[in-house]
């Protein structure tokens, strides 16, 4: 049996967003679905990551939700998942994801979103992954996170190469093509200016 491809997704929990951040979700996860690609996330049936994971379950995808124990009841974790793994702590949580994962997409989000999208960065500058991340700048949600980036290059903190490993689209439509593409990758010798 060929593997399907796994895509984690990053994204908000927050219920309290713009209509435009909700249809994304759902477009991903139709999105997904369609193309025949599973989904990890992180387990919640709140705000986009609930979204995301009932679209692509309407849409034929296996979906796993991973969550730690403490977080489960203010994420709600999904009970209609094809598999919900509860973890002892947020690091057990990421390590999952990633382990599960053949790619990132990240949506719009909060703290936890940016944290999990930087990390899997830092993995790729570092040389530790090389799995394709995408970012969906749905209505321009991570321009300032892209403006802090260059801002970074600029004052010789980090090289012009780290931000390619980013792919950026506008639409979750646009980030399944790239799922399948070559990873991007760098080396640990290329991190220090």
């Amino acid at each position: 049996m060929i593997k399907r491809p796994t895509v984690c997704v990053f994204c908000g929990s927050s219920t309290n967003v713009a209509e435009v951040y909700q249809q994304s979700a759902a477009l991903l996860g139709t999105a997904l679905g369609q193309a025949g690609m599973d989904l990890v996330y992180g387990g919640g049936h709140v705000g986009l990551m609930g979204i995301v994971a009932d679209a692509a379950l309407a849409a034929g995808s296996r979906v796993t939700g991973i969550i730690p124990r403490f977080l489960e009841e203010f994420e709600v974790g999904h009970e209609g998942l094809d598999e919900l793994v509860i973890t002892e702590t947020m690091h057990n949580r990421k390590q999952l994801m990633y382990e599960r994962a053949d790619a990132f997409v990240t949506l719009p989000g909060g703290l936890g979103t940016f944290d999990e999208t930087i990390e899997v960065i830092t993995w790729t500058q570092l040389g530790l992954s090389s799995k394709p991340v995408i970012l969906v700048n749905v209505d321009g949600y991570w321009d300032p996170f892209l403006a802090l980036i260059r801002h970074s290059i600029a004052k010789g903190f980090a090289k012009p190469e780290h931000e390619a490993i980013l792919s950026i689209v506008a639409t979750p439509e646009e980030a399944i093509p790239l799922v399948g593409q070559a990873p991007r990758t760098s080396s640990p010798e290329g991190k220090w200016i």
